[in-house]
């Protein structure tokens, strides 16, 4: 009997399970509250990557933290949507107020709506400077290659198709679409 004794105490303390006397097998009602010992520890800290976040129950779980778009890629997403549709000056007024004036992707797109606004030289300027900073930015290359078209300088548009070509191949959207500007203009 001491034995059991020990083992229901042992029992007890790890489980936090209460046998009733007289019987070591009926379990009674769990304890309100189980000893300050056997809860788990709060967490703290999560990995980086994630946070913690207190769940309705009290609990805490480490979630993974959601990239929020900063000023400047919202005012890019705006800017290249008022491009494609047509809206050049509202796109140029949008696109320059971005913060980082070093972003090709700006500068891509700052080319594109100047240019289809009538500024081509100014439009070429932007995609020279787009890829100065991304040298394999193919479609900074296609759009430079249309702007040379445009400034009947085909034989330079051409030249960006050939570096489009090593970059990307044949088969890409890029040098399909640079092609058929180019034969348009050719024939």
């Amino acid at each position: 009997m001491k034995y059991l004794s020990s083992f229901l105490l042992a029992t007890t303390l790890t489980t936090g399970t209460v046998f009733a006397a007289g019987s070591a097998t009926t379990p009674s009602a769990p304890p309100a509250a189980a000893p300050q010992a056997l809860k788990a520890p709060m967490m703290t800290k999560c990995h980086e990557g994630f946070e913690l976040k207190t769940l309705a129950n009290g609990k805490h779980k480490c979630v993974k933290v959601k990239a929020e778009l900063t000023h400047d890629q919202e005012l890019y997403a705006k800017g290249y949507k008022l491009a494609k549709a047509g809206d050049y000056e509202q796109a140029i007024a949008v696109l320059s107020s971005v913060e980082n004036h070093d972003n090709p992707d700006v500068l891509n797109m700052l080319g594109y709506s100047n240019r289809k606004a009538g500024r081509i030289e100014l439009g070429i300027s932007y995609y020279a400077e787009a890829l100065a900073l991304k040298p394999d930015f193919v479609l900074a290359r296609e759009y430079l290659g249309e702007g040379y078209v445009a400034a009947g300088k085909v034989d330079l548009a051409k030249v960006q198709l050939a570096e489009i070509q090593k970059i990307c191949g044949t088969d890409c959207a890029e040098f399909k679409d640079l092609s058929k500007v180019i034969d348009g203009a050719t024939l």
